[in-house]
């Protein structure tokens, strides 16, 4: 094992939508601090509310109370690591990979196939979803699949495929998915939050109307003009029709960050840098602070 300081692990994701801000949000919850998650120029995201990827579009983005903001240089993600802040960077070709050289690197993009994403680029990289082979372009990948395996880690072979059936919630699959009917941009007639009825009107799409299948709350839609091409899924519906889901981490999410800091915990001996200074110095022994100990702070 690679014994490492936990508060210098840099961990690097690729993609900041809903699942991968589920993950990052956990990791820094057990005190992983040097959190950078990579976008492209202009991301869609559904769950908008719960995903780091709008810090692209607003410059920063809370989800449940842990900040990210948006960074260029190596100053403005230094100094949002220093602020205890997630930095989220655009970096379509992942050049920070090798700016960074990150101990972490976490394939988040969710897209089913892998996209370019090599088992070099880190000492753990790990995956979430299909599309990936542990032990060939990653160390682990995650099973995202609903049901008994779901945020299985995997360190042989792959994830469960496709199968092109979201997840089944309040007894609903593909009808709590609203998808486009025509290209053109997307003109939103209600926001997330808000509860609707079978039959009404979400919003249109080149003139044509986006309208709910079933009764539930709103709790993803993607922002109002943003360019759709027909079938692309533009919104979600959850039937269990409670509105504060639409703020807070999905038990999917919350599931796959407790993988992936499964994996890091597997992969690196972690310790408390402070404790092990002061423990050097004789203070886990009740020993009085000296100079060894306050050059610790």
């Amino acid at each position: 094992m690679n014994k490492r300081p936990f508060r210098n692990l840099t961990i690097l994701f690729k993609g900041a939508g809903d699942l991968a801000s589920g993950v990052a949000a956990r990791l820094f919850r057990a005190n992983f601090r040097r959190i950078v998650m990579l976008e492209i120029p202009a991301p869609m995201a559904i769950r908008r509310f719960v995903s780091f990827s709008e810090a692209v579009h607003d410059d920063t983005m809370t989800v449940e109370g842990i900040e990210a903001v948006r960074v260029g240089g190596e100053k403005e993600l230094a100094e949002a690591w220093r602020s205890g802040k997630i930095a989220v960077r655009v970096d379509p070709k992942w050049e920070s990979i090798r700016e960074l050289k990150p101990d972490v690197v976490v394939d988040a993009i969710l897209a089913k196939r892998n996209l370019g994403t090599n088992i070099w680029e880190a000492p753990l990289v790990v995956a979430l979803g299909p599309g990936f082979t542990a032990g060939l372009d990653c160390h682990a990948v995650v099973e995202t699949n609903r049901g008994h395996n779901l945020g299985r880690l995997i360190y042989r072979g792959k994830a469960e495929i496709n199968t092109g059936i979201p997840g089944n919630i309040g007894g609903y699959t593909r009808e709590r998915v609203l998808r486009s009917p025509s290209n053109g941009p997307f003109v939103v007639e209600k926001k997330i939050g808000d509860s609707v009825f079978k039959g009404e009107v979400i919003g249109r799409v080149g003139g044509l109307e986006v309208i709910a299948s079933i009764p539930g709350v709103l709790r993803g839609l993607i922002r109002s003009g943003f360019p759709a091409t027909q079938g692309l899924k533009i919104g979600d519906i959850d039937p269990r029709g409670e509105g504060d889901y639409c703020y807070t981490v999905s038990d999917k999410a919350r599931a796959l960050g407790g993988a992936v800091l499964e994996a890091i915990l597997g992969y690196y001996d972690l310790y408390d840098e402070l404790d092990a200074c002061q423990a050097g110095a004789g203070l886990a022994n009740g020993g009085e602070a000296d100079g060894a100990a306050l050059r610790c702070v």
